[in-house]
Parts: C-alpha cells; sequence; structure tokens
C-alpha cells in the first residue's frame, strides 16, 4: 500500500510519519516554477528550503545556480530530497535539522505550504519576519491557506498548479509566491 493511502492505524504499526513529503504541494510548485523560470532570483546565492519535503523547491533552486540546503524534520523527506537531487544531477545539502528560531549565513529562505495551522504559522511569521529584519529576503508559496499572513506580503506572481483532489480541495489550483516585506 502507498504511504500516502495508509490510515494513522496502519501508519503507526509501520512506524511511518505522516508523509507530508510525498506530495508537491501547490505552494512548492509555484515556488518551484518561479525560481526555474526567474533564475536570476537565485543564482549565485545561499538559498535555504524550510519543510523541503521531497526537494522540489530546493532542487529547482540548485539547477537555477544557488546553493541549497534543505531542511525537513522529517527524515524520510532528507531521505527522498537526497535522491530526487541526485536523480536531477544538481547538489542540494539534505538535512533533518530544524532552522526555524535559527539564525544563518543564508541570502534567501523559502518556505512552501507551512501556514495550513495557526501554531506553526504564528511560529513560522514570527521566524520569518526577524530574517527579514537581519536582511534576509523571504520567499513563500502559498495558495492563501487560512493561516497565510494577510499583512506584510507581496504578490509576485501567481501559477495554476496540477493537484489531486485526494488532498486538496481540486484538482487545480491557483498558488502564489510572495515577498515578505516590512509591516
Amino acid at each position: 500500500m502507498a504511504i500516502w493511502q495508509m490510515n494513522d492505524e496502519e501508519r503507526s504499526a509501520a512506524g511511518v510519519p505522516l508523509p507530508y513529503w510525498a506530495f508537491a504541494w501547490a505552494g512548492g510548485q509555484a515556488l518551484a516554477r518561479y525560481l526555474l523560470d526567474h533564475p536570476e532570483t537565485v543564482a549565485g546565492r545561499k538559498l535555504l528550503d524550510v519543510g523541503a519535503g521531497s526537494g522540489l523547491e530546493a532542487i529547482a533552486g540548485a539547477m537555477a545556480g544557488a546553493t541549497v540546503i534543505a531542511a525537513d524534520t522529517d527524515p524520510f523527506a532528507v531521505a527522498a530530497t537526497e535522491m530526487n537531487a541526485k536523480l536531477n544531477n544538481v547538489s542540494v545539502h539534505a538535512t533533518p535539522d530544524d532552522p526555524v528560531g535559527q539564525s544563518g549565513d543564508w541570502d534567501l529562505v523559502m518556505v512552501g505550504d507551512l501556514f495550513f495551522e495557526q501554531p506553526l504559522a504564528k511560529q513560522m511569521e514570527a521566524w520569518l519576519r526577524g530574517l527579514l529584519a537581519a536582511g534576509v529576503e523571504v520567499l513563500i508559496g502559498d495558495p492563501k491557506r487560512t493561516y497565510l499572513p494577510r499583512e506584510g506580503l507581496e504578490k509576485i506572481t501567481t501559477y495554476a498548479v496540477p493537484t489531486t483532489s485526494a488532498l486538496e480541495d481540486s484538482d487545480l489550483r491557483n498558488a502564489s509566491v510572495w515577498r515578505m516585506v516590512d509591516l
């Protein structure tokens, strides 16, 4: 049985966490498309992809010329990112370390689809705003989920991206790339 089709009991029995990494979420697809369409955004820069999942955005960043760190606390996601980067002939440093609340030498931090629950959204926004104040550029890919901040974001572009109605509310969603700006 595919991991994403397992119920909670089956996943628990198999020792498998929820496989958020196994799906190309709408916001991540928008970020990846944007980086591939606009490589000048990241070329030559040090990029941190938070909640990297299977590495879609990180791989797009590497293809666009960035040095990329892909962070995800799920070890399955880290393994998937490493395999996908290798299959795409790019170098991505995948790590299980949680960078949230930390500072680093990143030029740009990007997050896709991480504003889906209130506690995480509040924590993420506070951290990203701190990075922005320190001079780090922040890009967010999101289809306007409930807890996406409504202020301090500048829409860069919107893409219609394929999804699956098994996980999203339709087979096609509009997802935007947002730049965090000062409030």
